[in-house]
């Protein structure tokens, strides 16, 4: 198995652990739920974690950007925009200086954009490493209001953001070019794709969607793609959903890359895909204003 453990290992064996009982937990951990929401008074608090891995030649500059955007989305969703931040970063023996100071920096730049600030974290060279990793990245927010992918609601309007598969094509898109290119892709195509890199991510996306109001939930399509996302949103809700497929946008460069590949788009990995539901007589709005 590669990825999330599945449905009922989470449920018997790790759901029934999670420490101490407290009032204060609003949201607890769930399936296909992005963040914790702790009251602080009278406001919330959404807390959430993520592991980061590089791709075989994702440069610092880049896995600095997705470690960010990835670990911020997670809040944005909860409906509360994300202020802190800390990382644990672990390196294998022998990595370069040059290449920790670049990713470092590309962290703390990517950070600062987003106004988030890094309150801590951890660095250090470790046998058992084979690769740099962000073991885990944890970012929060606080706020007045916030939505859970739990919210949607009967009559709800589903409202998907840029496509299907943005992450899987945009990473194969940077890691495979050549043998894109060499299938009959135009190099339109494939510079297209390749930046569905920087689209990897939702916290622009779900600010402005709260903004617009109406917004019942919120859930961004990571592991099992958009199909598992949409499912998450039903079963955390305890709503059916009714999704015409051939209503969810597929740009031509996502479609070129998945056909080569022989991926379903709807159901390979696609951070960068917000899944929305809301008012009908918001979501004219909204899409407007995405």
């Amino acid at each position: 198995m590669i990825g999330k453990v599945n449905d009922g290992f989470f449920t018997r064996a790790i759901l029934p652990h999670t420490g101490a009982a407290a009032g204060e937990v609003i949201v607890g951990p769930k399936m296909g739920v992005d963040a914790g929401i702790v009251r602080l008074g009278e406001q919330y608090m959404a807390i959430a974690e993520d592991p980061i891995f590089p791709g075989p030649t994702t440069s610092p500059e880049d896995f600095g950007w997705i470690t960010v955007h990835i670990g911020a989305s997670d809040v944005a969703v909860m409906g509360i925009k994300p202020q802190f931040m800390t990382y644990s970063l672990l390196l294998p023996p022998g990595t370069s200086e040059d290449y920790i100071g670049r990713l470092v920096k590309s962290i703390s730049e990517n950070a600062r954009e987003l106004g988030i600030s890094i309150v801590g974290g951890h660095t250090g060279f470790y046998d058992a490493v084979n690769i740099p990793i962000i073991g885990g990245i944890t970012v929060w927010g606080i706020g007045r209001d916030y939505v859970t992918p739990a919210g949607a609601k009967e009559g709800d309007l589903l409202i998907i953001t840029k496509g299907a598969a943005i992450e899987a094509s945009g990473i194969l898109a940077q890691e495979f070019g050549d043998e894109l290119l060499a299938a009959g892709l135009s190099k339109k195509q494939l510079e297209r794709a390749k930046r569905r890199f920087w689209e990897i991510t939702v916290v622009r996306d779900a600010e402005i969607a709260m903004a617009a109001g109406g917004v019942h939930a919120m859930h961004d399509a990571t592991e099992g793609g958009l199909a598992r996302g949409l499912w998450e949103v039903a079963e955390a809700s305890g709503v059916g959903l009714r999704v015409e497929r051939k209503k969810v946008p597929l740009p031509q460069d996502i479609q070129a890359v998945c056909e080569h590949f022989k991926l379903d788009p709807i159901q390979v990995i696609s951070e960068g895909t917000l899944i929305i539901a809301c008012e009908p007589a918001k979501a004219e709005a909204i899409i407007q204003d995405l």
